[in-house]
């Protein structure tokens, strides 16, 4: 017959294996509910300070006190010397327009000039060639990896704080070679950094007949990813969407990506530093696209030729100078627009704007569909 004591012993056994359990699922519901969210991820990307929880150690590595630096002192000459001069701009010239998706094809990863522009924005429509990679958990990068990979991140962005655009040749190199690929997080460092607060991310798909999915299928030829957000003073979401895919003509015609933002309606667009691709007849159906599309057009030179716009079809305004193409253009001149700035007075530009970025050399068009 067991002792007193054997019986306590047992009873302890048996309470101990009852409650391992809970205690297991406890920690497994604790490990969940403290992921990092994709806000505390994007502020850390940026630089920018965390609420106390899972990212607290890496946050106090010295690395991190290095990049908050370097971004910080980037990013307020950026502020006084591009987006403040916008800001003021945009109020005299470009007042919002509500409930329009904007089209930004050829863009990278640059919302930062998108939403600069037209902070008002329901949607905007990011395009380019360059890969989405995944979603950003910095939680499982070890650190010894993290921050080269951020300081690498911070070189990609030298020529966007420096002269307005990203240079494409480089934009492989820099968002494949670490740990943090892609462009999703400069879309997130430049969100935070623009002080929005993220809500979600998720990887997204178009099919070939348009169709938006709800997850990134492999090999699809337009993949992408959706962020949600508020920025500061808002309580409207407003959403991004960025996806690589080829506007040249025989993949665009099979992507249906164009379809789907056929489905989006009618939008502004924005186009900065697009390497002259419409000037050719390689990218015809996405210029017609943009042409049909566009209430407005904000563009420099880089974009849809001016013989595309017909007078009785759209207004046109023009500021800044135009000095023609840099060298690497060069073929791209345009002396049907030089003769029409000459005669036009136009208004100068307080910032600088694509491949001539010094703010006294910059071209701006800007083009609205005439009322009919």
């Amino acid at each position: 017959m067991p002792t007193l004591a054997t019986q306590s012993q047992s009873m302890q056994t048996n309470r101990m294996l009852f409650l391992r359990p809970l205690v297991l699922l406890g920690l497994a519901a604790a490990s969940i509910s403290h992921a990092a969210s994709p806000n505390e991820n994007a502020r850390f990307l940026a630089g920018l300070p965390v609420p106390e929880g899972p990212m607290t150690a890496l946050g106090q590595k010295s690395g991190m006190a290095e990049h908050a630096a370097a971004l910080n002192g980037a990013w307020s000459s950026l502020q006084k010397r591009q987006l403040d001069p916008i800001a003021t701009w945009r109020q005299e010239f470009l007042p919002t327009a509500q409930d329009r998706a904007l089209f930004y094809f050829f863009s990278g990863p640059d919302i930062l000039y998108a939403h600069a522009f037209f902070p008002d924005a329901p949607v905007y429509i990011l395009c380019g060639i360059e890969p989405v990679g995944g979603i950003p958990d910095v939680e499982k990068v070890h650190h010894d990896r993290l921050y080269p990979a951020m300081r690498q991140m911070r070189k990609s962005l030298e020529s966007v704080f420096n002269w307005s655009f990203f240079k494409t040749k480089d934009m492989k190199v820099d968002f494949e070679g670490t740990p943090l690929r892609g462009i999703t997080p400069i879309l997130y460092l430049f969100l935070s950094r623009m002080g929005c607060h993220l809500h979600s991310t998720e990887l997204v798909s178009v099919d070939r007949d348009g169709n938006l999915l709800e997850e990134k299928i492999a090999g699809s030829a337009a993949s992408g990813i959706r962020i949600t957000f508020t920025r500061p003073g808002q309580t409207k979401e407003q959403t991004v969407y960025y996806f690589c895919s080829d506007l040249s003509e025989a993949p665009v015609s099979k992507s249906g990506f164009l379809k789907w933002c056929d489905s989006q309606g009618a939008g502004d667009s924005f186009v900065k530093s697009a390497s002259y691709l419409m000037h050719s007849g390689n990218f015809a159906t996405t210029r017609k696209f943009l042409l049909e599309h566009s209430e407005r057009l904000l563009s420099d030179d880089s974009g849809i030729p001016l013989q595309y716009f017909a007078e009785n079809q759209w207004n046109l305004s023009l500021f800044g100078v135009y000095l023609g193409p840099i060298s690497l253009f060069k073929e791209y001149n345009q002396p049907n627009l030089a003769a029409k700035y000459k005669l036009e007075k136009t208004p100068p530009l307080p910032f600088g704007f694509g491949y001539q970025w010094r703010s006294n050399q910059s071209t701006v068009m800007l083009a609205k569909k005439a009322a009919h």
